[in-house]
């Protein structure tokens, strides 16, 4: 590389790190105080103080506060989606989903630490939870983001989602446990990001025996009075 273009080239990089930057502590400081004070209770003028940026500077990178709240979703779902697109075909559908989300968290995970921590996206989800309106945005995001899997799975498989129900109900069974595990992480005390990609293994692992049949043990099946 000439010294010409390298001196063209860095300035580039630099930029795009400052934005990078500004970006991330706009992202920080909107969490922090969402969480801290509440999301109706902050305003945009709060966020920017926070960053000694102006609100100019925040609609440069946020189309509104709600589009903070939801930035580290956001990212992971798209991350999960360019996972599960490439997914070797031989993989079966929900052999499919599972490596794909757990590659997210093995990839993402350092990300998230760097970006907002652990800590406060699990406090973000609870804040979530708790507040009607990021509730509503919350259900709708996940209905689309569940039409949009089981349209790709659908495509995997060849098959027209239109007629034919497995993609959506392997989809919806496959959200469903991604939701609990979810809501559990938040919960608990331990907010880390290995936390919560072992919980999720476990949980997504109990869904093939959860759904098999009788959930009894030979022993309880043996003393369990007969319908006779």
């Amino acid at each position: 590389m000439t010294d010409v273009r390298r001196a063209a080239e860095q300035p580039t990089g630099l930029r795009e790190r400052k934005k990078r930057r500004t970006r991330d502590a706009l992202l920080h400081a909107a969490l922090d105080l969402f969480t801290t004070q509440g999301y109706d209770a902050t305003t945009v003028d709060e966020i920017v103080d926070a960053v000694e940026v102006s609100q100019r500077t925040f609609f440069r990178h946020f189309a509104s506060k709600e589009e903070t709240v939801f930035a580290v979703q956001e990212m992971l779902e798209s991350r999960f989606l360019s996972e599960l697109r490439q997914r070797p075909a031989a993989e079966a559908p929900f052999e499919a989903m599972r490596n794909a989300v757990l590659c997210t968290w093995n990839s993402t995970g350092e990300t998230i630490e760097e970006t907002v921590t652990a800590e406060l996206h699990v406090r973000t989800y609870r804040m979530i939870e708790s507040t009607p309106c990021l509730l509503a945005t919350h259900l709708r995001r996940s209905f689309d983001l569940e039409t949009e899997i089981a349209e790709v799975i659908a495509g995997r498989e060849g098959l027209d989602i239109r007629t034919d129900p497995r993609p959506r109900v392997a989809v919806a069974a496959f959200c469903g446990v991604m939701r609990v595990t979810g809501q559990l992480w938040g919960q608990g005390r331990d907010t880390s990001v290995e936390s919560l990609r072992a919980l999720t293994e476990n949980y997504l692992d109990q869904l093939g025996p959860a759904l098999a049949g009788n959930w009894h043990t030979p022993a309880e099946s043996a003393t369990a009075p007969s319908a006779g």
